[in-house]
């Protein structure tokens, strides 16, 4: 067959998909069909590994179709180490060789290259000696160019695939976790997510508990060594070292790791991460897998983006279950009273004060809201209370605090927010009021906002809520249906 027929077939067959092991197949196809080679193979270049691993094969001996070879060990090696063919006429005079298959006699090996990186090795092997000469040596480096591009391709397109399974992973995560405020129902759909999404063998969550980590769920194919809820000391190896450095540990290899060490027993190799959420280590996200060097680093972004999203939710729920525990809610609004605002105040100001992160108050009240009673009765006005309390923890995020402080008036905690995003944020709540139609209210209800920041505004708990409360005085003497900043109240107190 003309030069130029095989290299548009061989061409148009391996760019026509991007399906990684068809475009494997259709090249060790061409290969035999077109070159008539009985023994051909492609080794992918591993380079977190510094091995060339066979990823596909046509002939070779049984036991030797799955091997790794060194960086640069063999002939293969060699066309890795030059970036060029390298060819043995004879495999029996040349040292490098690395017998795949009995029968062969000479051998092959072409690099496959990408902007001028070896991703890996064409290796062509034949029953003859000297079987291959210079012009289809040539051809075959022709060849291998166009394979090299569809490689990529697939490589790419599987890359693209797996980051929208990650992106999806993490969203659906980041759902679940607004969504579900029980803490098991929590962990154990974190952990069946995160094992479908990110295709591992096994997913754990072990949390801290009074100096132990315990087994809390998990979820996957692989066989416990412990139950759930087994406990162990938090400084058993390898989680005391992610706790200790708040750092991702990976662990390429586990067969020669004991099993109640390995937590499941066909655990083969393993990723731990640490669950942190605002510097506090709650625990270990650890992914499993019953294959060794399965874990790369290249993975740890989308992972420890998962692990971040896990950890504020565990403090959501243990936040929460805190709340079930002592009844901090409002009977009449569902939402947290004014106890649980004194609680998590003093909490936020010294995580702020600890980590610099900042946090902001904002206290708002309904107005003329005796007047609404007044009007339509106290039933309604219960009603629009519980309105305003829906319509807040709609437009804040999860991490935030909404508490009915007394009365009509509430009380808000933003973590990690500075003045002026508080400021927009309290003016947000305010538009979503003043444009609800509340059921049963024939008029537009309003309400008036003050908003302080620590340590801006006040460095102890009551100096920010007094400066909250002056801001909210400024803003019901400015007219109602606004919001003022605790310096502008100030600034209006100094002037009457």
């Amino acid at each position: 067959m003309p030069k130029l027929a095989v290299l548009y077939d061989a061409g148009q067959a391996v760019l026509s998909t991007f399906d990684l092991d068809e475009v494997l197949q259709r090249i060790l196809a061409i290969a035999r069909d077109y070159f008539h080679l009985p023994n051909v193979a492609i080794l992918l270049l591993d380079k977190e590994a510094q091995q060339l691993c066979v990823r596909s094969q046509i002939g070779w001996d049984a036991g030797k179709d799955k091997i790794c070879l060194g960086y640069h060990d063999g002939i293969t090696g060699a066309a890795v180490l030059k970036k060029q063919p390298v060819y043995a006429p004879d495999v029996t005079k040349d040292p490098r060789y690395i017998c795949a298959a009995q029968s062969t006699r000479s051998e092959l090996a072409i690099p496959l290259m990408v902007c001028d990186e070896v991703v890996g090795v064409l290796d062509c092997q034949s029953d003859r000696v000297d079987r291959f000469d210079h012009e289809t040596i040539e051809l075959l480096t022709l060849f291998s160019t166009q394979a090299s591009i569809a490689l990529q391709n697939a490589h790419l397109y599987s890359l693209e695939r797996q980051r929208a399974r990650q992106l999806e992973a993490i969203n659906t995560i980041a759902q679940q976790s607004t969504a579900v405020m029980d803490l098991e129902d929590l962990l154990a759909r974190v952990c069946s997510v995160i094992q479908l999404a990110f295709q591992v063998s096994h997913v754990s969550l072990l949390l801290r508990e009074e100096g132990d980590l315990v087994l809390r769920a998990h979820q996957g194919t692989l066989t416990p060594c412990i139950p759930p809820g087994g406990r162990f000391p938090v400084s058993q190896e390898p989680w005391g070292r992610v706790i200790a450095s708040s750092g991702t540990i990976i662990e390429k290899d586990l067969t020669t790791t004991p099993e109640p060490e390995r937590l499941f027993k066909e655990s083969a190799s393993r990723m731990s991460i640490p669950l942190i959420s605002f510097g506090q280590t709650l625990g270990v996200l650890t992914l499993h897998s019953s294959q060794p060097n399965t874990f790369r680093e290249s993975e740890l972004q989308s992972l420890e983006s998962v692990a971040d999203i896990c950890a504020n939710s565990i403090q959501n729920a243990h936040y929460v279950e805190r709340v079930k525990q002592l009844a901090y809610l409002d009977g009449l609004t569902g939402i947290f009273n004014r106890r649980f605002f004194e609680l998590r105040i003093m909490e936020e100001i010294e995580r702020a004060r600890r980590y610099g992160t900042g946090m902001a108050v904002i206290m708002a009240d309904i107005d003329q809201f005796k007047r609404l009673n007044d009007e339509f009765g106290h039933l309604l006005g219960d009603e629009v209370l519980r309105q305003v309390s829906s319509l807040f923890h709609q437009q804040l995020r999860k991490i935030d605090v909404v508490c009915r402080y007394g009365g009509e008036e509430f009380a808000i905690l933003l973590t990690q927010t500075n003045a002026q995003q508080a400021i927009a944020i309290a003016e947000k709540l305010r538009r979503s009021v003043e444009s609800y139609q509340f059921p049963g209210v024939p008029r537009t209800v309003t309400i008036s906002a003050g908003v302080a920041a620590f340590p801006a505004h006040g460095k102890s708990r009551d100096e920010v809520i007094r400066a909250a409360d002056n801001g909210l005085y400024a803003a019901k003497q400015a007219g109602r249906n606004r919001v003022c900043l605790a310096s502008l109240a100030r600034a209006a107190a100094g002037g009457q």
